[in-house]
């Protein structure tokens, strides 16, 4: 025969389920140690009741000083009845808390509360680990009885498991914000550095290039970019990209040259597993950027295979995998570049003419540097910042016969190539000045100086150089409309060293 239970037992016992359904619904910390003051005190029918939390790293307990306050009481974790059912273990029923060498009376002074009974038992989670105490004042008829004890024990162990999902679920919300505002502050730097389209230069050329791609940067339309390698075709396909109303959307580059034609296609439109032995299934970078861009570099490199199949991709907008038969719609800005002339390529067959006009409704051409060779000084000095920058060293210049030679020199590898060298010279300098002794490796030879040339006489050199620095003065001047601040800065002086200049060779003020 099963022993009789008792109702009051059957009724506490039901109490303690229902709260324990309660806990393990709330994720929010504070609210959790709330709850479980609010029940607890309605349970063992005290006064009130509290949760002290373990620091380990400061070996401190702390608890809310009442139900929903804000401020928080800390002591050390070996103080008061609290204190003791953590280090010890043991639950701690007592009757007059005064009388009780183990009470901590700072906490009563501090608070104007007066306790008279208290009981505190050990938390400890699934692993034995204790990691605070639950503790109940001041019983309103009497003591606290052994049924009291029992009940606030089975709390203490459901409480432990609450805890700690809650404070789990506490990390991970406070990771997710961190990694939300990571990435509102990259998206922040990077639209920042494309707010001017990341293309530097202030002549005509170059600004001519800042205003179609704002222009079109709204714009869905196709865009074909030409320019020989190093001159920033890239830097303008990313310009018109975050500049765009797609600029959050996937953006993704390819350069068509670098693949062999029997990866080509795969790597376009993506494969079906199972077409050959091994291979998984996977997709292609027309899908990686659905919704946003899709850049291929050296498109004028594709085979006419795959020139037919972005043909039809562009035009139906779906395209299928290699070894697929189901079309996939896609979402695609394409923006193609090219060091060829596509068009020579189609009167050799080499390349579609249908697929020529249908990425070329916008035409962009990329510039060489020995063509805009005023934006040397204003690119150089970029370069260097951004080297002073990312490596952390003080801010440096270039001596003016260097700024000379970076000038003059031919940059058969154009933008691409002058920022390299600008790297190495400023990892070659000790000085916060780029002198002619840290070249230590020839420049590119400036242009039409193909054959050795004699020795010059040091008054012919005198006016060269003389030559060359009034040119780039007036060079200077014109581009940037006369402001004398701003063809300063182009040519790495302060403004009354260029007025100076600017009279030594009399040239209008």
């Amino acid at each position: 025969m099963e022993p009789t239970r008792l109702p009051e037992l059957d009724d506490k016992l039901a109490t303690i389920l229902a709260i324990c359904q309660k806990m393990n619904s709330e994720r929010d910390l504070g609210s959790l140690l709330d709850l479980m003051a609010r029940e607890a005190t309605h349970l063992l029918d005290c006064d009130r009741a509290s949760i002290f939390l373990l620091d380990r790293e400061r070996n401190e307990l702390w608890s809310k000083v009442a139900l929903g306050s804000t401020e928080i009481l800390r002591f050390h974790a070996a103080e008061g009845i609290a204190g003791y059912a953590v280090q010890t273990g043991e639950t701690v029923n007592v009757e007059n808390a005064y009388s009780d060498p183990r009470f901590y009376i700072a906490i009563d002074n501090r608070t104007g509360y007066m306790t008279r009974t208290v009981l505190a038992v050990a938390v400890r989670n699934q692993a034995g680990v204790t990691i605070g105490a639950f503790e109940a004042l001041n019983k309103q008829a009497g003591s606290f009885t052994a049924q009291d004890e029992d009940a606030l024990k089975a709390l203490a162990i459901h409480a432990a498991t609450a805890i700690e999902t809650a404070q789990l679920v506490g990390e991970l919300r406070r990771s997710q914000d961190e990694l939300v505002q990571q990435n509102a502050h990259l998206w922040r730097e990077v639209e920042n550095k494309y707010a001017s389209h990341g293309i530097i230069g202030t002549g005509h050329r170059i600004q001519q290039i800042v205003r179609l791609v704002e222009r079109i940067r709204d714009s869905l339309v196709n865009v074909l970019i030409t320019g020989e390698s190093g001159t920033g075709k890239e830097m303008a396909a990313k310009a018109l990209h975050f500049t765009s109303p797609r600029a959050r959307r996937p953006f993704v580059a390819l350069n068509c040259a670098a693949l062999p034609e029997t990866l080509l296609e795969s790597e376009l439109f993506g494969i079906e597993k199972g077409v050959a032995t091994g291979v998984q299934s996977r997709i292609g970078q027309f899908q990686k950027a659905d919704g946003g861009t899709l850049f291929l570099d050296e498109i004028g490199d594709l085979s006419p295979t795959a020139q037919a199949k972005i043909l039809r991709v562009l035009q139906e907008r779906v395209l299928e995998r290699v070894g697929g038969r189901a079309p996939i719609p896609v979402d695609v800005r394409l923006l193609a570049a090219t060091n060829k002339d596509l068009e020579a390529e189609i009167a050799k067959g080499n390349f579609r003419e249908d697929l020529y006009y249908r990425i070329k409704v916008v035409h962009i051409h990329m510039p060489p540097l020995r063509e805009i060779r005023e934006e040397i000084p204003l690119l150089a000095t970029y370069f260097l910042k951004e080297y002073c920058r990312e490596n952390g060293r003080p801010a440096m210049e270039f001596a003016p016969e260097v700024m000379r030679r970076l000038c003059g020199a031919s940059w058969p590898g154009n933008v691409r190539q002058l920022r390299n060298e600008v790297m190495r010279l400023a990892a070659c300098t000790r000085l916060d000045v780029i002198t002619d002794e840290d070249a230590w490796e020839d420049l590119p030879r400036p242009i039409g100086r193909d054959e050795p040339v004699g020795p010059a006489r040091a008054e012919s050199l005198k006016r060269a150089v003389e030559d060359l620095e009034r040119k780039m003065i007036e060079d200077a001047l014109q581009s940037t409309r006369s402001n004398q601040q701003q063809a300063a800065k182009l040519l790495g002086l302060s403004r009354q060293g260029l007025i100076n200049k600017m009279k030594r060779y009399s040239l209008a003020v």
